[in-house]
């Protein structure tokens, strides 16, 4: 079982029990850490899952009786359960439980009113789906999406905001091609301590199917009192072999000096044979960095 803050996010909050006599001491540690951190000590438990993937469902929706999916994503390259490297579609997802678990989320979001854009998160093992929460925001993941779909998420949830119906029908939306996104931390690649502080050059990488969001310029200091994600490198193909070798071009190609970055961890990542393949787990990367 896992025991999980019903208040938590992020991570934090979950205690694996592999054992009875474990579940007793897993609950009074969680229940003391969520009271701490999210001031509500309320918990829950569900199956523990050995092996499974991190796909996830973005969605809109206008209040008004209309919503859509926009495909799926592969969020399992994962760090202590903060997510690493994103992509779209979910390579290598069994097809009947794909189009089963878009229709659950379209008519949930129908179901409840839901308004705005949204992300269904599941775990997914052995062609089952897994429900875990409701993202009810943009995520930072949401640019792979927008690639391999032509849809502005953040136009269409200023839309909806405003009153209007969606912009959109099912029929509408197409998926064409792949998009990868790695997100830049200022932390050190190897023991992962946030790494604030100046930043003498920076240099963006460009081309074909290449997107960079990001604040960042020459002079510019990262303060320590933030997440340390400084961009977002978002490369997109006509299929997942263009789409990766363009990711691999790109990170090549961006310089960020005066601090430490993520980005050679994420070099490492996108040439990783298992990666290239698709469909690895949640503790893959984990276990390939030996923690």
């Amino acid at each position: 079982m896992i025991v999980k803050a019903a208040a938590g996010g992020g991570g934090r909050g979950m205690r694996v029990v592999h054992s009875e006599a474990s579940l007793l001491n897993a609950i009074h540690v969680t229940r003391s850490e969520a009271g701490a951190a999210f001031g509500d000590d309320t918990l829950y438990m569900e199956k523990f899952l050995e092996k499974p993937r991190h796909v996830e469902i973005q969605v809109l929706a206008d209040g008004q009786g209309n919503a859509i999916h926009l495909f799926d994503r592969d969020c399992s390259m994962q760090r202590r359960h903060q997510k690493v490297v994103e992509e779209a579609p979910a390579p290598m997802i069994d097809e009947d439980a794909r189009q089963a678990v878009f229709k659950a989320c379209v008519d949930a979001c129908i179901h409840i009113g839901y308004r705005g854009a949204g992300t269904f998160e599941f775990l997914y093992e052995d062609g089952q789906f897994y429900f875990i929460e409701m993202n009810t925001r943009v995520q930072v993941e949401h640019p792979v999406t927008e690639m391999v779909t032509g849809v502005d998420i953040v136009k269409e949830q200023l839309r909806i905001a405003s009153g209007l119906p969606l912009s959109f029908k099912q029929d509408d939306i197409k998926l064409m091609g792949h998009a990868f996104e790695c997100r830049i931390n200022a932390e050190d690649p190897k023991t992962f301590l946030p790494c604030p502080g100046k930043v003498n050059h920076y240099h963006a990488p460009g081309g074909n199917g290449v997107r960079v969001d990001s604040h960042l310029y020459d002079g510019y200091t990262v303060p320590p009192h933030y997440d340390s994600l400084i961009a977002k490198l978002i490369t997109y193909g006509e299929d997942r072999a263009t789409a990766l070798r363009r990711m691999q071009n790109a990170l090549d190609e961006t310089m960020i000096d005066g601090i430490r970055t993520n980005i050679p961890l994420h070099m490492d990542i996108v040439r990783d044979a298992n990666f290239m393949k698709g469909g690895v787990n949640i503790h893959y990367l984990e276990k390939k960095l030996g923690l």
